[in-house]
C-alpha cells in the first residue's frame, strides 16, 4: 500500500515535466513534420523530401557535418589538456568560473565583439600592420567561423571532461606508473579510457548545436559558409518556403537524435 502511494506521488510530480515535454518538444516536432508535407503553394506533397536527396542539399548536409566535426575536434583538442591542467591547479573553482563566465554573455554581443576584433580595422590587423605583415581578410572566412564557434562552444566541452577527470581514481594512475608505464601510455591506456564518458558528453554538447548553426554563418562567415541551419533560416525568412525549411529541420532532428543514440549506446556497451 505504501509503495503504491509513493508511486502515485511520483507520477503526480512527473505531470509538469510531461506537460513541458509534450508542449515544447513533441508538439513542435510534430508541427515541423506536418509543414514538411506542403510545398510553397500550400499543396500537400512529398516533393520536399525528394528535393532533399538532390546534390545541392546532400552536399549542404555533408558540409554541415564536416564543419560540426571540425568544431568538435578542435574543441576537444583544446579542452582536454585544459581540463586536465585545471584538476592539477589550486583554486580550480575560480579558474573554472573564469572559463564558464563568457558563456553567460549574450551570444550576439560576443559575435559583434569578434566582428570588431577580426575586422580589417580591428586590433589583430593593426598588430599585423605593425609587424610588417599587412592587413589580412580574416573575417568572413572559414577560419574565422571555426575559430569563433570553438570559442563559443569550448566551455561545454571542458565542463564534462573536467568532471570525469575529477572522478578518476588517482590510485589507478599511480599504479600504472609503478608498473613502468610512461606518461603517454598511462594517458592512452588508463586516463583517457576512464574519462571517455566526459569526452562523449562534451562532444554531444558541442556537435549537436554546431550542426545547426546559422547566426555565425551569416555574421562571422558572411554567408560564405552554408549549412543546414543557414538553409532553414533562408527558407523560413527569405523564400517563405516553410515546407522545404521544415523538411530540412526534420532531417536535422533525425541526425541529432541518431548522434545521441549512437554515442549513448556505445557508452553502455563499454
Amino acid at each position: 500500500m505504501r509503495c503504491a502511494m509513493q508511486a502515485r506521488t511520483r507520477n503526480i510530480y512527473l505531470i509538469p515535466y510531461m506537460v513541458w515535454i509534450v508542449l515544447f518538444v513533441i508538439a513542435p516536432i510534430v508541427l515541423i513534420a506536418y509543414y514538411s508535407m506542403f510545398d510553397i503553394d500550400g499543396v500537400w506533397t512529398i516533393a520536399n523530401y525528394r528535393r532533399f536527396f538532390t546534390p545541392v542539399y546532400l552536399s549542404m548536409t555533408l558540409r554541415s557535418f564536416w564543419y560540426a566535426l571540425l568544431i568538435t575536434g578542435f574543441s576537444l583538442v583544446i579542452a582536454y589538456p585544459t581540463a586536465y591542467l585545471l584538476t592539477k591547479t589550486e583554486h580550480k573553482g575560480l579558474w573554472l568560473l573564469l572559463i564558464i563566465l563568457p558563456s553567460w554573455i549574450n551570444l550576439l554581443l560576443k559575435v559583434y565583439a569578434f566582428i570588431g576584433i577580426l575586422g580589417l580595422y580591428g586590433p589583430i590587423n593593426s598588430f599585423l600592420e605593425i609587424v610588417g605583415i599587412g592587413a589580412k581578410q580574416i573575417l568572413f572566412t572559414d577560419f574565422s567561423f571555426i575559430f569563433v564557434s570553438v570559442y563559443i562552444f569550448i566551455p561545454y566541452m571542458i565542463l564534462p571532461i573536467f568532471n570525469a577527470l575529477e572522478e578518476l581514481n588517482p590510485s589507478l594512475v599511480s599504479a600504472a606508473r609503478d608498473l613502468g608505464a610512461s606518461p603517454w601510455v598511462t594517458f592512452r591506456r588508463v586516463i583517457f579510457p576512464l574519462t571517455i564518458s566526459g569526452v562523449k558528453s562534451g562532444s554531444r554538447a558541442v556537435f549537436i548545436p554546431a550542426l545547426s548553426l546559422f547566426m555565425l554563418t551569416r555574421l562571422i562567415a558572411g554567408n560564405r559558409v552554408i549549412t543546414l541551419g543557414t538553409a532553414i533560416e533562408q527558407h523560413f525568412l527569405v523564400t517563405q518556403d516553410w515546407g522545404m525549411g521544415s523538411t530540412l529541420a526534420v532531417f536535422l532532428i533525425i541526425a541529432m537524435g541518431l548522434t545521441m543514440v549512437m554515442t549513448e549506446s556505445r557508452s553502455r556497451v563499454k
